[in-house]
């Protein structure tokens, strides 16, 4: 049987912590960063804890 392959566009989106979680960027810290204020960056930059039902879909594109 071949060997699964990691998910190309789920690797570069995702990571899984220690605990086991999966976390991804905030939105919008794409586009128009120059008009938004530095708060609104800032907080859009921290990471996003997925939840138990999206993050079993990313665990299986993850191979994990």
């Amino acid at each position: 049987m071949p060997k699964q392959k990691t998910h190309s566009g789920a690797k570069k989106r995702f990571r899984i912590t220690g605990s086991g979680k999966v976390v991804k960027q905030g939105a919008g810290m794409r586009h128009h960063l120059e008009y938004k204020s530095s708060r609104v960056t800032r907080r859009q930059n921290q990471d996003v804890v997925l939840p138990t039902q999206d993050a079993k879909v990313i665990k299986k594109l993850l191979g994990k």
